[in-house]
């Protein structure tokens, strides 16, 4: 790899390490290929990505970046999931090394936080933001179903006394 190359995996990393909510580092030491396409395609799905570099490229890229403390995980065969949901690439990472002993947690950095592999699992946890959104209209969507349900009750309640009244005229 020459040195224009180096230049540009080094400027694709910190795009990566810049605009990504979650970086989880992780070995894969022993994992297939059909393996590693599977977790790529588990992550696509959650509009993230998988990235095998150089360490040394990536230490180069995390310098002055709020997540530099994170350098210290990247030793050995490292592999780089991402995602600009900031719980999206843990969630996946962590279901993946329940299926998979080759894919084994590192530890990452959310922002400025480096996380252990606790940390990771914690943030896998959490719920995404495709989730809170739901809750939050859910929440907000209530008292408007609820107003309607009262202000209705009055008017079924009337129906129903009416048509009671009724049945006993008719007896």
């Amino acid at each position: 790899m020459d040195r224009a190359q180096k230049e540009k995996v080094v400027g694709e990393l910190d795009q990566i390490f810049a605009s990504s909510g979650v970086v989880v580092v992780a070995h894969y030491v022993g994992m297939t290929v059909a393996q590693m396409q599977t977790l790529r395609a588990k992550m696509r799905d959650v509009n993230g990505s998988v990235r095998v570099a150089k360490n040394k490229l990536a230490k180069i890229a995390l310098d002055g970046k709020p997540g530099v403390k994170m350098g210290n995980l990247l030793t050995g065969m490292t592999v780089l999931a991402y995602s600009e949901d900031p719980v999206a690439a843990a969630k996946v990472c962590e279901a993946y090394a329940k299926t998979n002993e080759k894919f084994v947690i590192l530890g990452g950095a959310m922002g400025d936080v480096v996380l252990d592999p606790a940390g990771v699992k914690a943030v896998a946890a959490m719920p995404s933001r495709e989730e809170l959104i739901a809750s939050i209209v859910a929440a907000i969507g209530a008292p408007a179903s609820n107003i309607a349900a009262v202000l209705g009750a009055p008017g079924s309640a009337i129906a129903s006394i009416l048509s009671t009244i009724e049945e006993r005229l008719a007896a």
